[in-house]
Formats: C-alpha cells, sequence, structure tokens
C-alpha cells in the first residue's frame, strides 16, 4: 500500500505541474490528501471483510462507516482546493533549454540589438543603416515601365 500510496502523491503533483509548480501551501493540502486517502484506503479495506455494514437491530449503519463518509469529505474538499484540471508542466524557453542543457549563454535577439538588415549589410560590405529606397523602374528605351505605347 506504502509504493501505491507515493505513487499517487507523485501522479497528484504531476498533475499540479510537477514539484517545482507546486506551492508550499499546495505541498501542505497535498500531504494531508495522501494522509486521508492513506487512512480512507485501511478503513475501505476492513469494511470488506465485516459483516454486514447495518445494525438490523437499531437499523443505522455502523458508526465506522459515518466516519469513512467523513474522511471521503474531507479528501474531496482537498481535491477542490488543489483543482480538479490537469495543469502542464511550466516548459522553457529555447534559451533557457540550451542554457540548462548544454550551459550554453543565451543568445541575444535582434529586436534587442537593432535592425534585422545590419548583419547582412556588412557583411555585403555596405554602411549599417536603412536600406536605400528603390526608384522607378525604367523601360530599356529610357521611358517608364509599363507604358507599352502600343
Amino acid at each position: 500500500m506504502g509504493r501505491a500510496l507515493a505513487e499517487w502523491r507523485e501522479d497528484l503533483i504531476a498533475d499540479l505541474g510537477g514539484p517545482e509548480a507546486v506551492s508550499t501551501q499546495q505541498a501542505a493540502v497535498v500531504d494531508l490528501a495522501v494522509k486521508t486517502k492513506l487512512m480512507l484506503d485501511s478503513i475501505d479495506a476492513w469494511l470488506l471483510t465485516q459483516p454486514p455494514l447495518v445494525d438490523r437491530r437499531r437499523r443505522a449503519v455502523l458508526p465506522v462507516v459515518r466516519e469513512r463518509q467523513q474522511l471521503a469529505d474531507a479528501l474531496a474538499r482537498y481535491m477542490a482546493q488543489l483543482g480538479l484540471e490537469r495543469r502542464p508542466r511550466p516548459v522553457p524557453t529555447l534559451d533557457q533549454y540550451l542554457a540548462q542543457r548544454y550551459g550554453m549563454a543565451p543568445r541575444a535577439h535582434p529586436a534587442a540589438t537593432g535592425s534585422r538588415a545590419e548583419p547582412a549589410a556588412q557583411a555585403e560590405g555596405q554602411p549599417p543603416g536603412p536600406a536605400p529606397e528603390a526608384g522607378p523602374v525604367e523601360a530599356e528605351d529610357g521611358g517608364p515601365a509599363g507604358d507599352g505605347g502600343d
């Protein structure tokens, strides 16, 4: 039962986005949920071995059944506090991944350094700066292109 409970705890933390995404408060609620689940599973196992759970003379369920239900309600409240939907694990940026994986320094982004055209202009031997504006296109005969004259 201990291994199954440890796996359940790991699954619960993974569903919350992983250990790095779980706050201290959430970790406390997870611990309470794990302990409550342990007691609930133990009571369930014991109840399955018992004769009828209803006292026929009193026409009522045994007190342990009510206590078991209180534990189940507490577990449901803990789960509601943690949230019922899965949360994705935080994904690092490419720069963060490369720095973590290969020890590389973060790259400088073109937006942070200026224009994207500057490195290409320098490679072609042109001074950095805005690209020259294109003038009107002339036809081979010296007149404006597209006139055709026909």
